[in-house]
């Protein structure tokens, strides 16, 4: 898996990525990151990418021609087309589902906006994927760029220790992951669930995908009608839902 990143600050995308599991995974080959300075592609001795907007308006914007140069400069030494993602607010949502779909791609082109855009005229004719990480604006594309690469390489083979982590985390199954323990065994008074230390990995199992289903109703009830959930399943969630709805009324009760 290829990274190429068109930014303003490849600062911020190098000394990131350079950390913690990406960072071994650059070391050993499973992933490479190039960060493409914008500014380098002006036309001016001040390196200078923006303008005023037509029609007026406050802030500038990012000119069309230094960010398609910079793509066009990553574009010609690929042998086929590739996915460009631009980060915007106005983007389809970035899920697990869309981060496994990126990591089936050789490459991936990012582009960073900032300043209160980019010229339409540009992203009309090099952007394939407008993407958002959520419903809030930040002072560039940097950031959503760092947050999707690290969940896109984390399903690129080689780069997790464990071959099986990648896909038995939150999302994976439309679920929370479930809660885990490590030594000691008790903690400030509380036990780790007696399940976990009986050794029959059905016995586990069960209990974690329960335990996920909990989690998942709890604070995330919106994933549960994608999720893959049986029939004894839902009948288990309009169970708890039931006895939740009955423990609040008695609270009230008693207040």
């Amino acid at each position: 898996m290829n990274f190429h990143v068109l930014t303003l600050f490849p600062e911020m995308i190098c000394q990131a990525m350079q950390s913690s599991i990406t960072g071994r995974a650059i070391e050993n080959g499973s992933i490479t990151v190039e960060a493409v300075n914008i500014r380098d592609f002006a036309f001016n001795k001040h390196m200078k990418v923006d303008d005023y907007p037509y029609g007026g308006g406050a802030g500038m914007l990012m000119q069309a021609e230094p960010v398609y140069l910079a793509w066009e400069s990553v574009r010609k030494r690929m042998e086929a087309p590739c996915r460009t993602v631009f980060l915007t607010p106005q983007g389809k949502t970035f899920t697990q589902e869309m981060a496994r779909d990126l990591a089936q791609s050789r490459d991936l082109i990012f582009l960073c906006g900032h300043y209160e855009g980019i010229d339409e005229r540009v992203l009309e004719e090099i952007v394939t994927d407008p993407v958002s990480i959520g419903d809030y604006v930040l002072t560039g594309g940097e950031l959503p760029a760092l947050v999707m690469m690290d969940a896109i390489s984390r399903m690129v083979p080689g780069v997790l220790g464990n071959e099986e982590s990648g896909e038995n985390e939150s999302f994976s199954a439309g679920l929370l992951e479930y809660p885990q323990y490590t030594r000691p065994q008790v903690w400030h008074g509380k036990e780790v669930p007696e399940v976990l230390m009986s050794g029959h990995h059905g016995n586990v199992d069960a209990w974690r995908r329960e335990q996920s289903i909990i989690r998942t109703l709890r604070t995330r009830p919106d994933l549960l009608p994608q999720s893959d959930l049986s029939n004894k399943e839902w009948n288990f969630v309009r169970q708890l839902k039931k006895q939740w709805k009955e423990e609040a009324a008695k609270k009230n009760e008693n207040v």
